[in-house]
C-alpha cells in the first residue's frame, strides 16, 4: 500500500486520538451528588436518556429542548450503589415539509423516495458512558487516567529502569517465544499460556491503515479495553475510529455464551447450542424489543415480541404495554392460518374465503367473509355464516351480508338463509322481507301478503292470488259462531298491570279457531261479524219494505 505524507500521517493520528467516542462532544456530563446533568452541546429536537442500573433495571427518560437533561436519584424507583450506564440520544431538529414527506412515502410504501429522502436526514448525535453511585452519592471523576511515561516507568519486579528509546526495525521481527507490551511489563513476565499481552493502565491497539490510493479501502480501527475515564465502564469495544462510532461492545461480567456462533452459523444468546438460525435461551421470558425512535422523522415506537409459559405475546410498550396479539401454550395447529391467496382460516389450514372460522367437528359454525367458493351469484364480496359442514356452500348459508353494487337487488342487504332458501332480508333501506320475500316494499312484508305499512298500522295477506279452497260463509254457521263467542276481560301475565278485552283461544268456536288453539286472528271473527250483520241488515230492510206496504193500505 502507498503511504501518506508525513503531514497526512500526523493528522490521521491526531484523528483517531481525538475522535474514539461517538459525538463525544455531544453534552458535557457533570455531577452532583445526587444527580447527573448533560449540557447539550448540539442543537436538538427530543432526547432520551437510558439508565441501566444495578441489577440491570432500566430506566428511560425523554425531554424536550427545554427541558434540563438530568438523572436524579430521588425520583427513580429502586436506585441504590452500584455502576451506572447510560445512553443519551440528541434527536435532531427535522423541517416539517421534510418530515411530511417521509411521511407520504411511508404511507405509499415509495421505498425509492423513503431511502432519498432520510438521506437528507441529520444524524442523531449519540453519547454513551457510566458513573458510579456509592453510598447514595453519585461518584464520577473528571477527567482520563494518565498515561505512563515510557522513558522513566519502572513497573513492581523489573530489574531495571526502562530507558530505552525507540527502536526501529527494518525488517520482519520473528519472536520465538510470548510478547508483553505496556509500562507494566516486568521482566521475567509470566505469560502463562498468552503468546501476545496488553500490560498498562489504557489499553488500546489501533488499526491505522494508510491507504491513498484511490479504491482502496483506508478505514481506522480500534480494539479498546475498558473506558479510561474515573467511573466508566469495564468493557471490550470495537471502535471505527474514522467514522467515530462503536459498533460492538462487551462488558465485564456478560454471562458464558452471551453471543454463540457455531459452526453451521446459528447464533445463540445464553445459549453454545444454538438449534436454530436465531436461538434465545433465558431464564424469564426471552424477548426482542423493537424500538424506533424518532430521529428517522416518524413517530416513535417501541414493540416487543416475547414469550413464556403464559404465553407468546406482541406488546404495544409506546401504548402503555397493551397486548394486542397473545397465543396460549397449547394451542391447536392452525389455530390462525393464512393461506397462500390470502385467505385467513381460524382453526383450520385450508380456508376457502378472506376469513374462514372452523371448529374441530361439523356442528361447529363456519364464518367466510369474502365470496362463496360456489361461485353463488351475489356473493362476490360479502359476509357470510355458515353451520353443519366443512365446506362452505350456499346451500349451508344461514346468514349472508351482501354490501356490493352488483349483486341481486337491493344491496346492501343482510339475507338469512337455510337450505339454500333465503327466508328474511334486511335491504338498504330497513325493510325487512320474511318467508322468502327478495325485495320488500315497505318496513315488513311477508311472502303470505302481510305487510306493515309507513304509517305503523298491520295490513294482512288478503289477495286471491294468496290463497285457495275460497267458499261462501253460510249465515247461520255465522250465527252460530257468534252466538258462542264468549267476550272476556284479561290482562298478560307479562303486562298484569294494562287490562283487555278480547276472547280466549281455547274456548272460542272451531270456526275462528286455529289448529293450535293458542292464537286468534281478528280478521277471522270481523269476518264473522261482518256476515252475522249483513244477514240482519236484510232482515231489516225486508221489515222495512212490510212497513212501508202497510203505512200505504192505512
Amino acid at each position: 500500500m502507498k503511504k501518506f505524507s508525513s503531514i497526512f500521517v500526523v493528522l490521521t493520528g491526531l484523528l483517531a486520538i481525538t475522535g474514539p467516542a461517538a459525538w463525544a462532544g455531544a453534552a458535557k456530563m457533570s455531577t452532583d451528588p445526587g444527580r447527573v446533568q448533560w449540557d447539550a452541546q448540539v442543537e436538538y429536537e427530543r432526547a432520551v436518556l437510558t439508565v441501566s442500573m444495578p441489577g440491570g433495571e432500566v430506566v428511560r427518560q425523554e425531554f424536550d429542548a427545554r427541558q434540563a437533561l438530568i438523572f436524579d436519584l430521588a425520583t427513580v424507583e429502586g436506585a441504590k450503589d452500584g455502576a451506572y450506564k447510560f445512553e443519551l440520544r440528541l434527536m435532531p431538529q427535522i423541517d416539517a415539509s421534510l418530515r411530511k414527506a417521509l411521511a407520504d412515502a411511508r404511507k405509499s410504501g415509495d421505498e425509492a423516495a423513503m431511502a432519498r429522502l432520510r438521506a437528507q436526514l441529520p444524524e442523531s448525535a449519540v453519547q454513551s458512558g457510566g458513573f458510579m453511585v456509592q453510598a447514595g452519592t453519585v461518584v464520577m471523576q473528571e477527567g482520563r487516567e494518565p498515561q505512563g511515561d515510557k522513558k522513566s516507568a519502572t513497573a513492581a519486579g523489573s530489574v531495571r529502569n526502562v530507558t530505552a528509546e525507540d527502536q526501529v526495525i527494518p525488517d520482519d521481527l520473528i519472536v520465538q517465544g510470548s510478547a508483553c507490551v505496556g509500562l507494566d511489563c516486568v521482566n521475567n513476565e509470566n505469560f502463562g499460556f498468552d503468546t501476545i499481552r496488553l500490560k498498562e493502565n489504557n489499553l488500546r491497539i489501533h488499526f491505522d491503515d494508510t491507504s491513498t490510493q484511490a479504491g482502496f479501502p483506508a478505514n481506522d480501527w480500534r480494539l479498546i479495553a475498558n473506558d479510561s475515564a474515573g467511573g466508566g465502564i469495564s468493557k471490550f469495544s470495537i471502535e471505527d475510529s474514522t467514522g467515530a462510532r462503536t459498533p460492538f461492545t462487551v462488558e465485564a461480567g456478560a454471562t458464558t455464551n452471551s453471543i454463540y456462533v457455531d459452526s453451521t452459523g446459528r447464533v445463540g444468546f445464553r445459549t453454545s447450542t444454538p438449534v436454530l438460525d436465531l436461538h434465545v435461551n433465558t431464564s424469564n421470558t426471552p424477548s426482542i424489543r423493537l424500538e424506533q425512535n424518532n430521529s428517522g422523522g416518524f413517530t416513535a415506537q417501541t414493540w416487543d415480541v416475547a414469550g413464556n409459559e403464559a404465553n407468546f405475546f406482541v406488546r404495544d410498550v409506546t401504548g402503555g404495554s397493551r397486548l394486542p396479539f397473545r397465543i396460549r401454550p397449547g394451542a391447536p395447529t392452525s389455530s390462525i392460518d393464512i393461506s397462500a391467496d390470502g385467505d385467513v382460516g381460524i382453526g383450520t389450514a385450508g380456508p376457502e374465503s378472506k376469513l374462514h372460522v372452523f371448529g374441530g367437528n361439523t356442528s361447529d359454525v363456519i364464518v367466510g367473509m369474502g365470496p362463496n367458493p360456489d361461485g353463488s351469484p351475489g356473493t362476490e364480496s360479502a359476509f357470510n355464516l355458515f353451520y353443519a359442514g366443512a365446506t362452505i356452500g350456499r346451500a349451508a348459508a344461514i346468514l349472508n351480508v351482501r354490501p356490493d353494487s352488483g349483486a341481486t337487488a337491493p344491496n346492501p342487504s343482510l339475507r338469512f338463509w337455510t337450505a339454500n332458501v333465503e327466508h328474511m332480508i334486511i335491504d338498504n333501506q330497513g325493510f325487512v322481507g320474511l318467508g322468502g320475500i327478495a325485495n320488500p316494499t315497505s318496513p315488513i312484508h311477508h311472502l303470505n301478503g302481510a305487510t306493515l305499512s309507513a304509517g305503523g298500522a298491520w295490513l294482512n295477506g288478503s289477495s286471491r292470488g294468496t290463497k285457495q279452497d275460497i267458499a261462501e260463509l253460510a249465515a247461520d254457521e255465522a250465527l252460530s259462531t257468534l252466538q258462542n263467542l264468549a267476550p272476556v276481560k284479561f290482562a298478560y301475565k307479562v303486562d298484569p298491570n294494562e287490562g283487555y278485552v278480547g276472547f280466549i283461544a281455547e274456548d272460542v268456536p272451531a270456526l275462528v279457531a286455529t289448529s293450535d288453539r293458542k292464537n286468534l286472528s281478528s280478521m277471522d271473527i270481523v269476518a264473522v261479524l261482518t256476515k252475522v250483520v249483513q244477514e240482519q241488515q236484510k232482515t231489516i230492510d225486508e221489515l222495512a219494505a212490510k212497513v212501508a206496504e202497510l203505512e200505504k193500505k192505512k
